[in-house]
């Protein structure tokens, strides 16, 4: 993947486009996340805001951009996630023309796509533990230099931090400097799921609908059993989710929208890949041998639902020589135990 490759993971607004971003909801919730906003928007605190996929962390930042006296500057947004690690810090920075090999031309990275504005480092986690150590100094001396430059370039951005992960338990993992989690959560926000909004979830997806309808002209209802499957489903990929499903049910139907046999069909594709992935282990490179082949047995077994026979078939081995590897495990965990 080469920098141009990476556009998709970086997004850029303009003021004129940004507008005031619409957090729809009137849960206790949403009032207790739009009081946060209000507070922390007219300040420059940093701000991290941790919440599960889907959940609109994105648009959190936005709100808060929206509201600050930068208003009038840029919205920037890069996936750490999403971008190599061998390519994020000539995102972060830039690079000079000729600095590695494919740097044809000057690239402005994002501190200076963002000058003036706002920055959110979406997914922070996912960036390498040394890149977080400049982006530390780049936070604390405000100036950063390009990859393959000498100039110090000063930078004038407010560093917004999204994560779906408990930056706690990243810095226990090792994923997560501690000292830039310091630095990055002045102001943690959390965003609320979508099954902890209550009423909000049939606001949403009226909200959805209505655009749709305003986009094709048409006057589409969402059903009565539409309506019922809206207050039951839990919702686990959250707002996206949520609007996803509307727009697959509007695509579908001629008339009213039904959701049920749309929600039915992505939870056997999601059941279908979770028996992909029991297919799979992984293995780390140093890994005890013991420790190696009681893995592939758990494993083997799990994927054959329990059933000692059809396991020991696919590993190669007699059952006996199964059951004494069980029987070994259980020995093994009795003794760690006392």
């Amino acid at each position: 993947m080469t920098i141009e490759e990476n556009s998709r993971a970086v997004s850029v607004l303009p003021a004129a486009s940004l507008g005031l971003p619409a957090l729809i909801g009137e849960s206790a919730a949403m009032v207790e996340l739009q009081h946060l906003i209000e507070r922390v928007a007219p300040t420059e605190a940093g701000v991290l805001i941790t919440g599960e996929s889907g959940s609109g962390k994105e648009l959190v930042a936005q709100a808060i951009h929206a509201r600050s006296a930068r208003a009038a500057g840029p919205f920037v947004a890069i996936n750490c996630g999403a971008i190599p690690a061998g390519l994020i810090e000539a995102e972060l920075f830039g690079y000079e023309k000729g600095s590695f090999t494919g740097a044809g031309r000057l690239h402005a990275g994002v501190f200076e796509r963002a000058e003036g504005g706002t920055l959110l480092l979406d997914e922070i986690t996912e960036m390498p533990l040394d890149l977080q150590t400049r982006l530390l100094r780049v936070l604390e001396a405000r100036a950063f230099y390009r990859v393959g430059g000498t100039a110090q370039i000063l930078t004038n951005v407010r560093v917004v931090a999204a994560t779906n992960r408990s930056p706690a338990k990243a810095v226990r993992d090792g994923q997560l400097r501690e000292d830039i989690l310091y630095r990055l959560a002045v102001f943690p926000v959390a965003v609320p799921a979508l099954r902890e909004r209550g009423d909000d979830v049939g606001m949403l997806a009226q909200h959805f609908l209505n655009d749709l309808n305003a986009a094709s002209s048409s006057q589409k209802r969402f059903s009565s059993a539409s309506r019922a499957v809206l207050k039951r489903h839990s919702w686990p990929g959250n707002v996206r989710e949520l609007r996803n499903c509307v727009e697959r049910a509007f695509i579908l139907t001629d008339g009213d929208l039904e959701l049920e046999p749309l929600l039915a069909s992505a939870a056997a594709v999601a059941r279908q890949g979770a028996a992909s992935d029991r297919e799979h282990i992984e293995i780390r490179v140093g890994s005890r041998i013991a420790d190696v082949e009681r893995s592939l047995i758990e494993a083997t077994l799990e994927y054959f639902q329990g059933n000692k026979r059809r396991a020991a078939d696919a590993l190669g081995c007699s059952l006996k020589t199964l059951y004494n590897k069980l029987n070994s495990y259980c020995r093994q965990q009795e003794y760690a135990n006392n």
